[in-house]
């Protein structure tokens, strides 16, 4: 029991769960009950199906974790001041473009396609953090931290990005809506309210007028995080709300709600896939995106920045460690089957698309951790030889 346990609160828990039930999406869209499982995605329930209430309710849950996150990294984490914040951000953004410009260079000459750019710009953080803990210490420390500043920010700007380019039709009134409520929590923040009733409340009031404007209705879950108190004053006692939300979240997120997505979001069927599938302008365009485009981002920024002086070398890291790190930035997975899901229609292209993110993001995970994995033996081998002189 005590191993179960143990296994439940470790770092890799959540990359592996994902994983399970991201394997059983797909088993199950190519089983003999392949038809039931398509029919529960559109089971209706009350006015939207299954796979909204996840995609938009749930999703909206993990969006505010995800906020939670960033703000306790801005606070007290690896982005609390300038000078931490600048390569993760510069890294980050390079890290967004250039898988970005890979895909329109690839599918952008079709219109069909080109709203798909946004799919590989995403770095998953449950896969991208696992691979780093399965190596444990054979990963400098600083490679660590960067990964999960790198993968806050990327974080960040994909919420900007589903924000800006992935919603409907703009309802001005429900934005107003909106923008009265979020000046409400803003107030509560302000004025030491602390206890999360009101937060809950006005959160979810606030995910219906998001939802109703036309904006992304995850988006509301990241406005909630960042009214949250990070501290506060509760009957003389100190508390802090924001690391309680969070802790109340942690498993939910982690056993459920990832889980759940997955699960209802890798169903794709097989069976008229050919091999000439394969190079399919999405799929050619979401693979090459997330192997090629995030590395290269991410390995060109921070070389360019070491070599011109404007920061220095992370500590006990050698660019080998730099360039495996920036490989698994390239397992998009969760954030790029959610971008996936807005920029296309249920249909061959989007299916198309999730191949693209399992190959891409496959091929990003595992090249990644073989080249940390010889940069721990070289570096070994090394220290043997010097101690043998």
């Amino acid at each position: 029991m005590n191993r179960v346990v143990r296994i439940i609160h470790s770092d890799s828990a959540g990359g592996i769960c994902l994983l399970i039930t991201a394997i059983l999406g797909v088993i199950a869209a190519n089983s003999p009950f392949a038809h039931q499982y398509f029919e529960l995605l559109e089971f209706h329930i009350g006015p939207m199906p299954l796979l909204e209430w996840v995609n938009d309710a749930l999703m909206a849950i993990f969006f505010l974790f995800v906020g939670i996150e960033i703000k306790r990294e801005m606070i007290c984490g690896e982005l609390n001041t300038n000078a931490k914040r600048f390569l993760p951000v510069i890294a980050a953004c390079a890290g967004v473009l250039t898988p970005a410009a890979v895909y329109y260079l690839i599918a952008g000459h079709d219109p069909a396609f080109v709203h798909g750019w946004g799919i590989p710009t995403a770095t998953d953080i449950a896969f991208a953090i696992g691979v780093m803990t399965m190596l444990g210490d054979k990963v400098p420390s600083a490679m660590k931290a960067f990964l999960s500043a790198l993968a806050v920010i990327d974080d960040l700007i994909a919420i900007i990005v589903i924000a800006i380019f992935y919603g409907g039709g703009v309802s001005f009134q429900f934005l107003l809506y909106a923008a009265i409520v979020t000046a409400v929590l803003v107030y509560l923040n302000k004025n030491g309210y602390v206890r999360p009733v009101p937060y809950a409340v006005l959160g979810f009031v606030l995910w219906y007028c998001v939802l109703k404007s036309g904006i992304h209705a995850t988006i509301a879950g990241v406005i909630l995080a960042m009214t949250l108190p990070a501290t506060g004053v509760h009957q003389g006692k100190e508390v802090t709300p924001m690391a309680d939300w969070d802790h109340a979240l942690d498993k939910w997120v982690t056993f459920l709600i990832i889980p759940l997505f997955a699960f209802f979001n890798t169903g794709v069927s097989f069976g008229d896939f050919t091999v000439q599938d394969l190079f399919h302008p999405v799929v050619f365009g979401v693979i090459f995106g997330l192997l090629i485009g995030k590395q290269l981002g991410i390995f060109t920024t921070v070389y360019a920045l070491v070599k011109a002086g404007a920061i220095k070398m992370p500590n006990n890291t050698k660019w080998i460690h730099v360039y495996g790190t920036s490989l698994v930035c390239g397992i998009g997975f969760t954030m790029s089957l959610f971008v996936a899901a807005l920029a296309f229609d249920p249909g061959i292209v989007q299916e198309r698309a999730k191949v693209g993110i399992f190959i891409g993001s496959i091929l990003s995970g595992v090249i990644g951790y073989a080249v940390l994995e010889l940069a721990h033996k070289f570096r070994h081998k090394h220290d043997k030889l010097e101690l043998s002189n």
